[in-house]
Parts: structure tokens; sequence; C-alpha cells
């Protein structure tokens, strides 16, 4: 451990009673402060690493693993994601858990032979004697297939005579009949000659000649598809996590019970899985753990150069699942119901306005059964079916219409469709907006590997339009009012924390937020101080305000929900 420099200490005393009761829960998290001590550290280490910062300042995740040995005393780990310097174990850095890398390695080897497989079909494909082959089988093809051409455009042109003919109405009945037989003739003979040709075509010995060497390509490129799925499975195999019982597992059996069945690519290159499998196999019990992004914002996802980020789950949740068994962790406090209770703002024989809390979710989930709508239900058991008309983020706070007929929800629906509702929400912001005001317009879609976090993606996603005005600025934070055109999934969220929008992050945003001060200035960001000391337990976004027009007595309607933040 310490000969090899992957246990570093802090650079004071660090007591035992300064350690968290529990280990992080690494996939909603406020990084415990030694976590952020111990990231400036790894920062001031890199600052003297001048030969990595180009390749870092492009963006990677980084992260750090409070740790404490067999004698009690109290040191960090550091670890990167994926690779670094054509590398997966580089000096300070815990290693991968299995070196993708090692030239000598299964892994390599296999890539080495599925490599050799590539060049080969490479060097059939380029081949000038199938070209030259293929080039000789076009022209025989074409002057095959001329007079079968021509003969179909005579037939063509027959047809037109006899449409034109029997159009005029000038024509027999016997003329009727000849031209009938005609047209059956010609089309007899047209698909005669065409199977005739293709057969011609078929026999030419040219034609054989490309049917073997494209049989060669088609038999390596299987060879391929099998060594590659072999080589796949097999690297699964090499990863053998460990969890805090002493028991292991591959991510083939890891990744089994889950809804895709096999492991993502990637899955076990991530730092928090190399920092857990290097302290369970060094005798070092992990007491918390944070991941950071280092360099400049990626073009689709929210990342910002010393912001803390959880654990992405498509990969890291069933392995960090598996290797915090036997760890004391923090709760999940999205599995933790919400101690306060919706209010009823607005009521009558058709729909309900309700103020909910931050914490709370809009309707039921897997794990959490207390919700909005279940709490709404208990309050009104005898309506025909109260169905939520638009949702909030669980930690988002403010107004939601409930409709209590599926006639109203219906209405309430096309009007939210055709922009007829205006919400306007209020939040405060990590950062100082100069702009008074404007319009944010970034498309939106699921994050497939790490949902359900959203990225800006201009091909596929939706498109997603927002108005902000800034109401106020104190101390690095703004207040902001925020008016969606759209409705998207995380939407205020992203177009607050995205570079291409506000790039200002919604106080106490785990998801896409700052959680700690800017690793320095080697790498874009402008981090406010005064955000690391907020009380950011909660998401502060709001749904302020709500006007609508009654669905059946067509009278407006307007509601206010005091900001709590």
């Amino acid at each position: 451990m310490a000969k090899e420099q992957k246990l570093h200490h802090f650079n004071r005393h660090v007591a035992a009673d300064e350690l968290p009761p529990r280990f992080t829960y690494p996939f909603c998290y406020t990084p415990h402060p030694l976590c952020v001590e111990a990231a400036e550290l790894v920062k001031r280490h890199l600052a003297t690493c001048h030969e990595l910062l180009p390749e870092l300042n492009e963006g990677k995740m980084l992260g750090v693993m409070v740790v404490q040995d067999s004698a009690g005393a109290i040191g960090f780990l550091a670890a990167f994601s994926g690779n670094l310097a054509h590398s997966t174990s580089l000096p300070y850095f815990v290693p991968a858990v299995y070196n993708l890398l090692n030239p000598g390695g299964e892994f390599a080897i296999g890539e080495a032979e599925i490599s050799q497989i590539n060049r080969r079909i490479a060097a059939l494909e380029a081949d000038a004697r199938l070209a030259a082959l293929r080039e000789q089988y076009a022209t025989q093809r074409k002057a095959i297939e001329h007079d079968v051409e021509q003969f179909a455009e005579q037939v063509k042109r027959e047809k037109a005579e006899r449409d034109a003919l029997r159009a005029s109405g000038n024509v027999t009945s016997e003329q009727l009949q000849l031209m009938t037989t005609r047209s059956q003739y010609l089309k007899a003979e047209l698909k005669r000659r065409r199977a005739a040709a293709a057969q011609t075509v078929a026999s030419l010995p040219v034609a054989a000649e490309i049917a073997d060497a494209e049989e060669q390509i088609t038999q390596l490129r299987q060879l391929r598809r099998m060594r590659s799925n072999h080589l796949q499975r097999r690297l699964f195999q090499l990863f053998v996590m460990r969890n805090a019982r002493g028991e292991s597992s591959d991510l083939l059996h890891i990744f089994k019970p889950t809804a895709q069945g096999v492991p993502p690519a990637g899955a076990g290159e991530c730092a928090a899985p190399r920092l857990l499998q290097y302290a369970l196999t060094h005798n070092l019990t992990p007491r918390c753990m944070a991941e950071f992004w280092w360099g400049k914002s990626p073009a689709a996802e929210v990342r910002h150069h010393g912001a803390f980020y959880p654990a992405c789950r498509s990969k890291c949740l069933p392995i960090l699942t598996f290797m915090m068994q036997g760890l004391d962790v923090d709760p999940n406090p999205h599995e933790q119901a919400a101690t306060d209770k919706i209010k009823i703002i607005y009521d009558d024989p058709w729909l309900s306005v309700v103020d909910k809390p931050s914490g709370l979710a809009s309707v039921p989930g897997n794990i959490v059964a207390d919700s909005l709508l279940e709490q709404y239900r208990k309050l009104y058991p005898e309506v025909e079916g109260p169905v939520i008309v638009h949702r909030l983020d669980m930690h988002t706070s403010g107004l939601v219409v409930v409709a209590k007929t599926k006639d109203v929800h219906k209405q309430l629906q096309e009007a939210f469709a055709q922009r007829q509702i205006t919400k306007v929400y209020e939040a405060l912001l990590q950062g100082v907006i100069s702009t008074p005001e404007g319009t944010i317009s970034l498309p939106l879609s699921p994050d497939i590997a790490d949902r359900p976090r959203q990225i800006v993606d201009a091909e596929h996603g939706k498109p997603a339009t927002t108005l902000f005005r800034v109401i106020d600025r104190c101390d690095g934070i703004t207040r902001i009012e925020f008016r969606p055109l759209t409705g998207r999934t995380h939407q205020l969220r992203v177009h607050a924390a995205h570079r291409q929008g506000l790039n200002a992050p919604i106080v106490g945003d785990q998801l896409y937020g700052k959680q700690a001060p800017s690793l320095g200035n080697q790498a874009p960001a402008d981090q406010p101080q005064n955000a690391q000391r907020m009380n950011a337990e909660r998401l502060c976004l709001h749904a302020r305000n709500l006007q609508f027009v009654h669905p059946v007595t067509q009278q407006p309607l307007s509601f206010t929900s005091p900001t709590p933040f």
C-alpha cells in the first residue's frame, strides 16, 4: 500500500470523531468534508502532473475514498475512471480491477487476434483483383440486361398506346380482346426474359470468383463476431469484484438479475468500484467516498469542473450494491418517505390544486409507496379517479393540478399541450446570471447509460424551451424565475446547469449541481464560495404560480404558493 503510494495521508491529523458514522450512499449524497479535503489534495497533486493535464482538461471523472487502516490511521485513496495516459494504473492512483491494457493479458491477446482478423478482412476488401472482378461483372451484367431493359421500354410504350385507345372509346370488342391477349403475352415474355437474364448473370464465371472471395469475407466477419462476443463475455468474468463480507463475484453474475441481464460496456472501469476494490483487498475500511469532474464540460452532459457527482446507475448501481454488502451505508434519501403532507389550496367537484412538499414523489414508485397521489386518494376516497395532470420531481416543491375525472384530465392535458396553462417556478442558482432575462432552447433526451439523468441531444432530443427572468443576485447566488414552455423531464434543472444554458445549476441539485468548491485554475470553472456554505439539503426549485382556465366553468384561475427558500 504505502510503498506503492496508493494510500495517502492528509496534511494534518484527522481524528476518528471526524469520520462519518456510515459509508456514503454513492448515488445521492453531499460530499463529506473529508472527501472535499482529499479532493483538494488530489488537485494539488495533479497540478504538478504537467504531462497529464492536457488529457485531464478534456474531461475526466475522478474519485476519492477516505479509509482507515487496521491500526486506525486515517488516509485516502484516489482513482480515475477509464484510461489516463494510455494506462489503467498510474502512480498515486489505485489500479484498475482488471488491467485491460496489459499487453500480456488475456484481453489484450484476444484484442490482438481480433485486430488480425480485421486486417485480413480489410486486405480482402481492398484486393485489386476483387475490384477488377467486380468491375468486369458489372460490365457483363449491364450488357446482358440491356436487351431486357429495351424490351421493358417497348412493353411500357405499348401499354400507354392501349390505355389511350381504351380512353378514346373508339375500340371494338375484338380489338379489346386482341389488346388483352397482347398485354398478357408481353408481361409473360418480359418475366421470361428477366429470368433468363438473371440466370445468365448468375452463371458468369466471374460471378463465381466474386462469390468465393465474398464468402471468405463473410466467414471472417462471423469469426470476428464470435471472437468478440467470447472476449467480451470473458472480460466480464475477469472483473471479479469483492464485497465487505469477503465474498467475490464476477460482473456476469452481478448483472444477471438486472433488467438488461448483461453488463454494459465499460462496467467495472469507473472510479468508485476501483476505490472499493482496492480498499477491500488491502485491509482498509471504507469510511466515505465521492466522485468529482475535472476539465471542460462535455457537449451533452452536465458536468462542471470541480463539482461532485453521484455514481452512474447503469454501470455502477449493480456493482456497488454488491460491493457495499457488509458496510453500514447511509440510507437512500429517495427511499425515505416525506414527513410533510400535501396541502389542498383549491378544490371543486372537478379538480384540485395541491401544494406538494419537497421530498414527496408525485406518484408511487417501486420502492416508496407514499406520494402526492396516494395522500390525495386518502383525502378524497370517493372521487371517480384522481389523475395527476402534470408531475414535479420528488425534490421540487409547489403547485400541481389533480383532475377528479378522466374527462377533466383530458381537457387539462390538451390545455398543457397547447400552452394554455402558465407555470412559473422560482429557483436559486449557484452562480451570477448577468443577463436579466432571456430564452433557453436546448433539446433533451434521456441518458441511456445513466437514467434518470437527461442530456442535451440536438439529433434525437425533444424540443425544450424555458423563459427566465432574474429576480435578485446576492453573494454569488441568483434568484431566478423560470417559465417553461415545454414539460420535459428535468428541463429546468438541465437548462440551468448546462454550459449552453445558464451554466449555473440549481442549489441543492445533487444530480446536476455543484456540490463543492472549484478544483483550481487548471481547467475552466467558476464556483461561488458561499454555495458550499449554503444549506442545500433540498433542491431549491419551487413551482410558485399556476394559471389556467377552468375546463368546466371556463373561469380563469390563478394560484400562488410562497417560495419556501
